[in-house]
C-alpha cells in the first residue's frame, strides 16, 4: 500500500526505517506512469514503506527539498536522505536502488 502524505505529516511519517516518497502531480504523465510501478513495488516489498505526495496540494516539502522535476523519488533511511531519482524510472532500477538501503 502506497500512503499519502501532507506537508504536515513529511517528517513524522519519514522518519524511521526505508521510505519512499513518490512526489507527484495529476497532470504529470511521466509520473501516470511511475504511480503503477511504485503500486507493484509496494505489494512485493514488505522491506520498505511506500508513500506519495502531491506538489500541487503540498508545496512547502517539495521547495523545502529542492525538488524542480516530477516525478522525483526520495529514499530515506532513518529520517535521513540517501537516494533522490527524477524522471520515470523502472521497477527493476528501483528495486537495486532500494536493495542498498535494505538489510
Amino acid at each position: 500500500m502506497v500512503d499519502a502524505i501532507t506537508d504536515t505529516n513529511f517528517k513524522d511519517e519519514t522518519s524511521e526505517g526505508v521510505v519512499l516518497t513518490d512526489f507527484w502531480a495529476t497532470w504529470c504523465g511521466p509520473c501516470k506512469m511511475q504511480g503503477p510501478v511504485i503500486d507493484e513495488l509496494a505489494k512485493e516489498r514488505q522491506d520498505v514503506r511506500f508513500t506519495k505526495m502531491d506538489v500541487d496540494e503540498n508545496q512547502n516539502t517539495p521547495k523545502d527539498l529542492g525538488i524542480m522535476a516530477i516525478p522525483t523519488l526520495i529514499v530515506k533511511k532513518n529520517g535521513e536522505i540517501v537516494d533522490r531519482i527524477t524522471g520515470y524510472t523502472p521497477k527493476e532500477k528501483l528495486n537495486a536502488i532500494l536493495d542498498q538501503y535494505t538489510d
